[in-house]
């Protein structure tokens, strides 16, 4: 007997259905219900068919982050690490591999503003405003700078120690580019801290 009741046309569409195809006897499912004297069941579903991936996934490196931004159109620098630093007008964004086995494509934003230490509790206020209203890149106030200004950091972390395909790598890295400027036009704007 199932939890919920069944009620007029469930119970007028489940009657008198289901034969194990196999064997040709009555297949009595978790669905099935007794009305009365009468069993009524469920057939079986069928297992669709599994669909043949387009491109296969294979270990995330660099060589392929780089090749993904180039498909975008995205320039970007190489620093002493390996790791790449694309540049826009108010923020850059560092995309790099981190992990034991550099198996987690970071995407790391940070405007080239930075906050003074007499608005701290202003600027965690507004990041904590971007993280509860935000499902991408989650924003932190960084240590002091030498100068002892606050940076303010907006994060993506994805793992991928299964591999990625290449459609699915560039969705990734357009995505952290765009919500990164996204947020940086919001700290200017309504966010009011830069």
């Amino acid at each position: 007997m199932p939890w919920w009741p069944l009620w007029g046309a469930q119970r007028s569409r489940l009657r008198g259905r289901g034969t194990d195809t196999l064997t040709g006897s009555s297949v009595v499912s978790l669905m099935g219900t007794a009305v009365g004297s009468v069993v009524e069941v469920v057939p079986r579903a069928e297992v669709p068919a599994q669909r043949v991936p387009d491109c296969l996934a294979r270990p995330v490196t660099m060589a392929r982050v780089r090749s993904a931004l180039d498909r975008l159109e995205i320039r970007y620098l190489t620093d002493g690490d390996g790791s790449l630093l694309a540049m826009w007008e108010r923020h850059a964004v560092l995309f790099a591999l981190e992990g034991p086995d550099d198996e987690i494509l970071v995407m790391r934003g940070r405007p080239h503003g930075t906050v003074t230490p007499d608005w701290a509790d202003r600027a965690y206020r507004v990041v904590n405003e971007w993280n509860h209203t935000r499902r991408f890149c989650k924003a932190y106030i960084g240590d002091p700078t030498e100068r002892g200004m606050l940076p303010i950091y907006a994060e993506i972390q994805v793992p991928l120690l299964s591999g990625v395909h290449d459609p699915l790598l560039d969705e990734m890295l357009d995505c952290a580019a765009a919500v990164t400027s996204a947020f940086v036009d919001w700290l200017y704007d309504e966010g009011g801290l830069l």
